[in-house]
């Protein structure tokens, strides 16, 4: 077999059916399975696998055993020479798993490599690609000194800012929510550390494969969705557990300097200091809807629904068509009219623009989407 998908699953039952479903389309030319681990979801999760997808290999955990372990399980059982570790919270191209197939033969002693990454409203996701969190890098992170000097390459590593989004090249930390690599190194290297916490999974698995001698690569010839971004929520839970996360780092693979805890410290009070005094303007409501779609029955729905303004086209191309400049416009598109690589690719152009997105998948009741990588996600039922 060619590859294995591993997917852990908790608790995000409607993004694993889409996520699961943009996988099964991804690898209808490949000899592939798709192997899906739950860690003691409450949601639903498991009535929806076994009646949607009972052909897939399901492991329901009776208890929440963490994301190191439940890959772990996963890989284990994987028949697959390759292996994809998936976040159940994505959605990839067609085309995703034949490019980086056929990559993987033309890069020089690789890895793990790694995509480009957006969120659901188009943007570009800086952690697809990252260096080694040395507590200078560390520090430059927290601190946010990335953004206030961009120019500088002392203060840019984190983000692996030597590349640009949409350049191939080596890198040494790549994402936890899409990982591709040899099972046989994988198991190798003993896969994600079961002690971990939380952020420092991919980090060390990618720093063993290093310490291995292999090179990492970052890979933007195909992108994917990751809906949730870097974080759930960027709150000071999610610093207090990137500083754990660093100290488990360097206590494993360096010496962990005295000055660390405290620098980290600061960093954290004035990250909590400035989301204090943040408006949150993430909300932003919706004046006017665009379907795209071939199909009358699915207007016909969503209009009685919304009861707003909606447009309906079949194409992509036709929503420039429509003019609401002054408009907050949500697209919403049915992928059984519309390919995932086309949406992404659509999505990825449109950023930055008085546009936010949802998608439909075959056969079900609901879009999906995310307006920002902080954004839990939002599901509109029709």
């Amino acid at each position: 077999m060619q590859l294995s998908i591993i997917i852990l699953n908790y608790n995000v039952k409607h993004f694993l059916e889409v996520c699961i479903k943009s996988v099964q389309k991804a690898i209808q030319n490949l000899d592939a399975e798709i192997i899906v681990v739950d860690n003691a979801s409450a949601d639903g999760s498991k009535e929806m696998m076994q009646l949607l997808f009972p052909e897939i290999t399901y492991l329901y955990q009776k208890n929440n055993v963490g994301f190191p372990k439940g890959n772990n399980i996963g890989v284990k059982i994987a028949k697959g020479e390759f292996v994809c570790i998936l976040n159940p919270d994505t959605i990839v191209a067609e085309d995703t798993f034949e490019i980086l197939l056929n990559e993987y033969q033309t890069l020089k002693n690789p890895g793990i490599i790694g995509c480009r990454l957006i969120d659901g409203s188009g943007k570009f996701l800086s952690e697809s690609k990252r260096s080694v969190p040395t507590p200078w890098v560390a520090f430059t992170k927290v601190l946010s000194l990335y953004k206030i000097f961009p120019k500088i390459k002392w203060f840019n590593k984190y983000y692996a800012q030597h590349l640009s989004e949409n350049e191939t090249g080596k890198v040494d930390i790549l994402v936890g929510a899409f990982m591709f690599m040899k099972r046989e190194l994988y198991l190798k290297v003993g896969g994600f550390d079961e002690g971990c916490f939380m952020y420092a999974d991919d980090i060390d698995l990618s720093y063993l494969v290093l310490k291995n001698g292999l090179q990492n690569y970052y890979v933007p010839k195909t992108t994917i969705i990751h809906f949730k971004g870097e974080s759930t929520l960027k709150d000071g839970k999610y610093m207090m557990r990137f500083k754990e996360a660093m100290q488990f780092f360097y206590k494993k693979h360096f010496r962990n300097p005295w000055w660390f805890s405290g620098i980290m410290n600061l960093g954290i009070a004035l990250f909590a200091f400035k989301k204090k005094t943040e408006v949150n303007s993430n909300f932003i409501e919706t004046d006017h809807y665009i379907l795209v779609s071939d199909a009358v029955d699915l207007y016909q729905k969503v209009f009685q629904k919304l009861k707003k303004p909606l447009d309906w086209v079949h194409f992509l191309e036709d929503i420039e068509t429509i003019n609401q400049p002054n408009k907050n416009i949500e697209i919403l598109v049915d992928t059984e009219s519309i390919t995932y690589k086309d949406y992404i690719t659509y999505i990825n152009k449109n950023r930055n623009t008085n546009k936010s997105f949802k998608l439909r998948a075959e056969k079900t009741n609901f879009f999906i989407g995310s307006n920002d990588k902080n954004d839990r996600g939002e599901i509109l039922f029709f």
